[in-house]
């Protein structure tokens, strides 16, 4: 039972969102579980399907123009207001007979305001507000007017925001405010465009091949579908559109009962088309009878002590890729570690290399020192040497040639030794 559970929770958003655009817009979704031979209840509540029928000429749409002004001083002022069975209201004296609007403005849509001789107090934003109370909707348009007094400058344009009217100062001017929906105009049957309707999918059964169980209509009309209702299985209550309740009742339920109920609830006239669905599960009674005992059976006291249940919470990642996560922080710490070490034996390596050739260049330079010293002191020995042979034969060109040789002789000789 709980793979159901798990599996409904999974794919049945996807099945309540397949016809949403085509049946409606869904605004709830609930699942319900109830033992067999227990009574459904399948709420199903809009106020804005109550059915609640004007006796005073339908003061319900109502239509009327504002004035913003923002100088000398922000300021709003009501100017007109109209409903179809009231003649329209002026508020300020000076504009009875000035401005107006068509008097026909709820059967064609058109609520355009007419302002004859425009004056300078007449700038502003003008604002066209149409309420629908019954429907809860309400809509506006913004136009600004401005006034000149030269003609040339007389123009209309689109400010990004709203309409902009320049218009000549003593003239008359028209704000346009047209809304031809069917919402706002005379002539329609309301009661024949309000509708709520129940429909049963069985398991297995695609949308479009739900059954319908009962149609339900604000004039009273109501369509029974099968035999469910003709048995007193299923109903509803009779005043459904006037408390705005349209829940669904199922009594005696049963392992067949089970699967998609559906309320649609359509108000053609004032636009609104929503869904609620319930997915309905019925499972077997619970058994609640108390074990019987017998008269020679004596019920003793126990004294065992009763051990508690345990409990072991668990804690589960939210995420599925935790563990990848953590296997990810482990190995990047790994690899860390290691290039570290490699960076360290690098450079010890680095260190001995560099002492080595350190001592053979400093022994190198040790062996060219003491060659140098060797040299020197020969030819300085030679140089005492030739110093005293030149002081003994002066002014003897031949003699000294012969020495010199003598000289360098003895100095090879040495070098060769």
């Amino acid at each position: 039972m709980n793979l159901l559970h798990i599996l409904a929770v999974l794919f049945l958003p996807g099945a309540w969102g397949q016809s949403s655009s085509r049946l409606g817009v869904v605004v709830e979704a609930k699942n319900i579980t109830l033992p067999v031979g227990s009574q459904a209840v399948l709420p199903c509540h809009s106020p804005r399907m109550v059915w609640t029928r004007d006796r005073l000429k339908d003061r319900q749409r109502v239509v009327h123009w504002d004035l913003v002004r923002s100088s000398p001083e922000y300021s709003v002022e009501r100017l007109l207001d109209m409903s179809p069975g009231a003649h329209q209201r002026v508020y300020n004296g000076f504009n009875k007979g000035r401005i107006s609007i068509p008097v026909s403005s709820f059967n064609d849509g058109n609520f355009s305001l007419i302002i004859n001789n425009v004056v300078a107090t007449d700038r502003g934003v003008y604002t066209c507000n149409l309420h629908h109370h019954y429907c809860q909707i309400h809509q506006s348009v913004q136009i600004q007017l401005n006034v000149t007094k030269s003609a040339r400058k007389e123009k209309r344009y689109w400010d990004g925001d709203k309409t902009v009217f320049v218009v000549l100062l003593g003239s008359s001017v028209g704000l346009p405010c047209v809304n031809r929906r069917p919402l706002w105009r005379d002539g329609l049957q309301e009661d024949q465009q309000q509708v709520a309707h129940w429909d049963f999918q069985p398991p297995g059964v695609r949308p479009d091949g739900a059954d319908r169980l009962v149609d339900l209509y604000a004039s009273g009309e109501r369509r029974d579908y099968g035999p469910v209702f003709a048995q007193k299985k299923m109903s509803m209550a009779e005043d459904a559109f006037s408390a705005g309740d349209f829940s669904l009742t199922i009594s005696d339920l049963k392992p067949v009962d089970k699967g998609l109920y559906s309320c649609h609830l359509h108000h053609h006239y004032c636009g609104l088309h929503e869904r609620r669905i319930f997915r309905l599960t019925v499972e077997p009674a619970i058994s609640t009878a108390a074990p019987r005992i017998l008269q020679n059976d004596e019920q003793k006291p126990s004294t065992e002590e009763v051990e508690g249940p345990r409990v072991v919470n668990v804690i589960l990642p939210e995420h599925r890729g935790y563990f990848v996560q953590q296997l990810g922080y482990i190995l990047a710490t790994f690899l860390l570690l290691a290039f570290i070490v490699a960076a360290v034996i690098v450079l010890t390596r680095r260190r001995k290399k560099r002492g080595l050739e350190y001592d053979l260049r400093r022994s190198e330079r040790g062996s060219m020192i003491g060659g140098g010293e060797t040299l020197l002191e020969s030819t300085e020995m030679k140089a005492c040497n030739q110093s005293s042979v030149n002081s003994d034969y002066k002014n003897n060109l031949v003699k000294e040639r012969d020495m010199a040789k003598d000289c360098n002789k003895d100095f090879d000789g040495k070098l060769w030794k």
